[in-house]
């Protein structure tokens, strides 16, 4: 028997929704790390990010980035990106093309900093930046540091590094693998447009 969503948009956007907001708070959650793609011109990059928020009635999703790493630049060049999602149990791949917004420092910061733990912000108190280059191995932090011999109050100090990236949905494309036969379909949400594709 097939899911609901085989054959039907809305039960399409309501899965992906589901899936996605879930992905928020549940750590074992496929979608919680999706791949995240930024560049210009011939210097396309992919990683990893953890997603932070999921907000359908604004068609936003959001995760945090330290503000030296070398996807700023890239974002500052080239706002549009894309963001790659796949359950491998679910049997369900999800690509979404965004349009970002870089914030640090403003009032997304602060809300989004205020609920990051103890242990998140251990990432935002390296000396260097992401990607900077060291003659030994290292975390980039203070031995104190990597074992976690701080406070909350001085994890403070990371707040300066800490941004937030806000990813407003342009269009989404969905795929769905089932035996009787894929399933694959495009929304455009700057003008409600929905089609089907062929797998």
């Amino acid at each position: 028997m097939q899911p609901a969503y085989y054959e039907d948009f809305k039960e399409i956007k309501k899965k992906i929704w589901f899936m996605l907001s879930d992905a928020v708070t549940n750590r074992s959650s496929r979608f919680r790390l999706p791949v995240f793609v930024c560049g210009d011109q011939n210097d396309f990059d992919g990683r990893i990010v953890v997603l932070r928020k999921s907000d359908q009635v604004n068609n936003l999703l959001q995760f945090h980035s330290d503000i030296r790493s070398d996807k700023i630049p890239k974002l500052k060049n080239n706002k549009i990106a894309s963001m790659l999602f796949y359950d491998k149990e679910e049997k369900i791949q999800v690509r979404i093309k965004v349009e970002c917004s870089i914030n640090h420092n403003n009032e997304v910061t602060k809300e989004s900093w205020s609920k990051t733990g103890h242990i998140s912000r251990k990432c935002y108190l390296v000396d260097n930046g992401p990607g900077t280059e060291s003659t030994n191995p290292t975390s980039g932090l203070k031995p104190e540091l990597d074992n976690f011999d701080f406070t909350m109050e001085q994890s403070e100090e990371g707040y300066k590094n800490f941004s937030v990236i806000q990813c407003k949905i342009k269009s989404i494309e969905w795929l769905y693998l089932a035996s009787k036969g894929h399933r694959r379909a495009r929304f455009e949400l700057d003008n409600n447009k929905e089609c089907w594709l062929v797998p």
